[in-house]
């Protein structure tokens, strides 16, 4: 029922994970809602959000034998163009999801949805700070490239193209390139 809830929330928002539709789309049975779900719909959405935002950070997490900060951005873009076109474009990021029209309608999803931003942050600056960027600018570029990809993702389904995240990777890999020191024996 998370899956099925997550995949509703990527495609039609939190408005359109109902309890109906989240039971079709997972065939469970009526009953299993109120037994696992005590706390309904609400819930429901909650616990999807920790389910959506563990396993990206899962995404960016299994990126870190990558062998640089760079590598692994480009790793998490390359998971988005899969599930974008995957999904015919129809599924974008279930936090943007929440965000955008989610916390208009129940205000207690702001605080897990933040967390699993805050997750995805503190992943990019940790890598950041193990190439050797300050903690600040770490930071600082690590919210920068969040909004990145995550808005590159919302201009992908508009456009119908993954060339925004494209886009994004170029950008997000040259402005690195600035920041961190060339590994030895790299050529420029």
């Amino acid at each position: 029922m998370l899956a099925s809830a997550v995949q509703l929330i990527r495609e039609r928002g939190v408005a359109g994970a109902t309890i109906d539709a989240i039971l079709q789309r997972s065939e469970a049975p009526r009953g299993s809602v109120y037994y696992h779900f005590p706390g309904g719909r609400t819930q429901i959405v909650t616990e999807a959000i920790g389910f959506a935002g563990t396993w990206i950070t899962s995404i960016i997490d299994r990126a870190v034998d990558a062998p640089d900060t760079g590598s692994v951005l480009l790793g998490f873009i390359a998971s988005w163009k899969r599930l974008l076109t995957a999904s015919d474009f129809q599924a974008g990021c279930p936090m943007v999801a929440v965000a955008v029209d989610g916390i208009a309608e129940d205000p207690s999803l702001r605080e897990p949805a933040a967390a699993v931003f805050d997750e995805w942050r503190a992943a990019v600056s940790a890598r950041l700070l193990a190439d050797g960027v300050d903690e600040g600018r770490a930071a600082r570029f690590a919210n920068m490239a969040i909004a990145s990809i995550e808005g590159a993702v919302v201009l992908c389904r508009i456009e119908r193209d993954t060339r925004p995240l494209d886009d994004i990777g170029l950008e997000l890999v040259a402005l690195l390139s600035t920041m961190t020191p060339t590994p030895a024996g790299a050529s420029e």
